[in-house]
């Protein structure tokens, strides 16, 4: 097993970003209980039929190529670790209709991408394949997978499995019947990029597994469905929180919502729980909302890799995301089907 790197139960972006807020550090004493993880595991409540993961597989060193003549982010050197450039204002950008045209076409290739992951989704399958293959269709359609090298990230997507809650890194485990996994893609085209995921059904899910995922898809639809000019950014959290809760789940705080565009993290910050964070959202704005649903405990632990976020209790987690445009009417869904 291995040892468990960090216990929180509050904030940093989900897309494979870890940004504290000051409400982040509440609960870092905690750490001590997370050397009981395998008594936690063996103890935790009937959360259902399902192989918890308490060691990811093997991640292999292959190195994934991308052609001189697709364009790049900054941050991509291949595989060297360099800081990652942060916008330059802490407001929300307004994007020009040249910039939003940018932002459809990154988008609807992200969303083809997952489409195609999903095919790959089956019994036998290793998550490793999977990233091998949406590389593959990505750099094939000209555009970069935007998690490879960020951060020193080594895959092209991230895959997280039944108690892994996001940023599960491709590796040789094989799917087996019963699993749940998300699926999150981020495709950097043109200088834009587009971000999406879903969580999938691994052959016969049991009963609980499928209500998780049915009710975190209707946490993000209802949350887009509020979003317009004028309305502030903290209702997107009131509404996922009272959904989730209604259902008996809860919120993981510890994973946002983010700006994105040109950059693969801005402003603003979208909090997935009830909160008094100031904003507006206006025309023009793109960002994405992606809540993390679990069945028990919102607390996670970052395993070794320093990306793996499992829950702390070994129950399932679900996520969804989409990347949204503010427009002067309402809301357009980038990665919409």
């Amino acid at each position: 097993m291995r040892r468990p790197i960090m216990l929180f139960n509050q904030v940093c972006s989900s897309a494979l970003s870890y940004r504290f807020s000051p409400l982040a550090v509440q609960n870092l004493l905690q750490i001590k209980r997370c050397i009981r993880m395998n008594s936690w595991f063996k103890k935790r409540l009937d959360f259902g039929n399902y192989q918890v993961i308490e060691t990811p597989g093997q991640v292999l060193q292959e190195l994934r190529c991308v052609p001189s003549t697709i364009m790049k982010p900054p941050y991509a050197q291949d595989g060297k670790k360099i800081p990652v450039p942060v916008p330059e204002s802490t407001k929300p950008e307004i994007k020009s209709h040249t910039q939003i045209d940018g932002m459809r076409a990154s988008c609807r290739l992200a969303r083809n991408a997952l489409i195609y992951a999903k095919e790959l989704v089956m019994v036998g399958t290793t998550t490793e394949e999977i990233d091998k293959n949406v590389h593959k269709y990505i750099i094939s359609h000209g555009a970069y997978p935007s998690p490879l090298h960020y951060k020193g990230f080594p895959k092209s997507i991230c895959t997280s499995v039944n108690n892994v809650v996001c940023h599960g890194i491709p590796d040789n485990r094989a799917l087996v019947n019963g699993d749940i996994i998300n699926v999150d893609i981020t495709v950097y085209l043109n200088g834009f990029h587009g971000d999406v995921s879903e969580t999938f059904l691994v052959g016969d899910v049991d009963e609980k597994g499928r209500e998780l995922v049915a009710v975190t898809k209707k946490c993000l639809d209802e949350a887009v469905a509020i979003c317009k000019p004028g309305r502030p950014f903290n209702h997107i959290g009131a509404v996922i929180e009272a959904c989730a809760r209604e259902h008996g789940f809860r919120v993981v705080p510890a994973f946002t919502g983010h700006g994105i565009g040109s950059y693969f993290h801005g402003a603003p910050d979208i909090y997935h729980f009830k909160n008094t964070v100031l904003g507006l959202m206006e025309a023009g704005q793109t960002f994405t909302i992606e809540p993390a649903i679990a069945q028990g405990s919102s607390q996670c632990i970052i395993l070794e890799d320093k990306w793996t976020a499992i829950t702390s209790d070994g129950s399932r987690a679900a996520q969804f995301e989409h990347t949204v445009l503010i427009t002067e009417s309402g809301v357009e869904v980038l990665t919409s089907k």
